[in-house]
């Protein structure tokens, strides 16, 4: 049953009508014209509205243009004796969910009652169902009870449903994407998009075209017009993640949208105004990027409107074992295996691990073991990497060679930096059998990302 708004001018019409829907003990209220109808519906909900066209003070589609403006899914079904098919048309143009004419027989319009009621109570319900699934993801991906990520969850709790720029810092794999996702679906932008991009996967010139979009000959290959992700972002979230690397001149051009929400293509210099919730995201410290020169100071303030720390995987040990368990089972659910835990020796181990990667190493420790072991139970077998990594300085991995560097010596720390990350990248490349998405995958990076540091390090395809 359901709560109908029975709308005539005709006393004994809107009689009958209740008398036939109350036998399928539906609760019904009247309205004797367009007016009264419209205060109504302001200030009640309805599962269906029934209503006649002509009426002393206006036409049935002003009534179900109120229907609409309260409630766009209410089903508003037509009832009159002034039918023509250009009514019809319109009223279903206006999104009618049916067109009755008078006299009515009484068993079509309550199986058409019927069946508006049964419409919109799965909406409704698909409404509801959508709105725990959201709630439900966002706690799941945030997961932690150690004291770090209680604060988390916390300070996303209170910056979600405000308009603030976020800076989100921590070291890389602990989540950053995650907690902006989480910002956004519980923002009231939720309903519109959500775009991500890595700032260090592009050259300067691409970044800027990519953000801000390009008008055509804005420089060589620009042969058409681009719309950038702030205008695809329009009244929804741009995510910026590793944004400490962008250039001083995108930093100016994203310090201006952040103060006036005014956006210039690349080549252009008309300005368009855009809506976007900025979140950010850094592995770097910002504080000293700006005593360096690299970030400008004013930009870092208006950033850092509400900063958000991600503690290390290494320095909440107690979420280990949980999040190992909620890894178990995504992975056994993505890759349609069976479930299966880890040994009590296989976690020990895990939680001596300082897991440099941090929750995106933890996973893929996991995953590896899940596809190489048919095994019920994860030993401390099927993780090797983490064994070796647990042992310090081991003399025959090359990682460990190239850092075991007395510190009373001077060095290079940024050609030490980029060497090991070129043997890395090397080494990955060697083991996928010169394979880039699979080495951009176990490397945690995009394939783009990765395509950008082989042309650094001058990585051809037969190495």
């Amino acid at each position: 049953m359901g709560r109908i708004l029975v709308v005539d001018d005709e006393p004994s019409m809107r009689r009958i009508l209740a008398s036939n829907l109350r036998q399928d003990h539906h609760e019904i209220h009247e309205a004797s014209g367009v007016e009264e109808a419209q205060r109504t519906l302001a200030a009640n909900d309805f599962d269906v509205v029934v209503t006649d066209q002509r009426m002393p003070d206006g036409e049935g589609l002003a009534v179900l243009a109120a229907a609409h403006e309260n409630d766009a899914t209410l089903p508003v079904i037509f009832l009159t004796a002034v039918a023509s098919i250009e009514l019809a048309v319109e009223s279903m143009r206006q999104g009618a969910f049916d067109f009755l004419t008078k006299p009515f027989q009484p068993e079509v319009v309550r199986a058409t009652v019927r069946r508006a009621c049964e419409r919109t109570r799965l909406l409704r319900e698909n409404i509801l169902l959508k709105d725990a699934v959201v709630r439900l993801e966002g706690a799941s991906e945030i997961y932690g009870e150690s004291a770090p990520m209680q604060a988390v969850r916390e300070r996303i709790a209170r910056v979600a449903p405000t308009s603030a720029t976020v800076l989100i810092t921590g070291e890389t794999g602990t989540g950053k994407e995650l907690v902006a996702r989480a910002i956004h679906r519980n923002s009231p932008r939720a309903s519109k998009p959500f775009v991500a991009v890595n700032c260090a996967a592009f050259t300067e010139t691409l970044l800027e075209s990519e953000l801000f979009g390009h008008e055509k000959g804005a420089f060589t290959g620009a042969d058409r017009q681009r719309q950038g992700l702030f205008e695809a972002a329009h009244e929804g979230t741009l995510f910026l993640d590793e944004a400490g690397e962008m250039s001083l001149a995108a930093q100016a051009k994203l310090l201006r949208i952040l103060t006036d929400g005014q956006l210039l293509r690349v080549g252009s210099t008309r300005p368009r105004h855009v809506d976007v919730r900025v979140l950010v995201a850094t592995h770097r410290n910002l504080e000293q990027r700006v005593r360096e020169g690299l970030f400008r100071e004013d930009l870092f303030y208006r950033l850092a409107v509400v900063p958000i720390q991600i503690a290390p995987l290494r320095e909440r040990r107690e979420d280990i074992a949980g999040l190992s368990d909620v890894f178990c089972h995504q992975i056994a659910t993505d890759l349609k295996m069976p479930r299966r835990r880890l040994s009590a020796e296989a976690l020990q181990q895990l939680q001596e691990y300082r897991f440099p990667g941090n929750l995106r190493e933890l996973r893929n420790l996991i995953e590896r073991a899940y596809i190489l072991t048919s095994n019920l139970e994860i030993g401390p077998e099927d993780l090797p990497l983490a064994q070796k990594e647990t042992i310090p300085g081991n003399g025959n991995s090359s990682r460990a060679n190239a850092l075991a560097i007395p510190l009373s010596d001077s060095f290079d720390l940024t050609g030490l930096l980029e060497g090991a990350e070129k043997e890395l990248i090397l080494r990955t490349l060697n083991a996928t059998r010169g394979a880039q998405a699979e080495a951009a995958r176990r490397m945690g990076l995009s394939r783009s990302a990765l395509a950008y540091k082989l042309t650094k390090y001058g990585i051809r395809a037969s190495e």
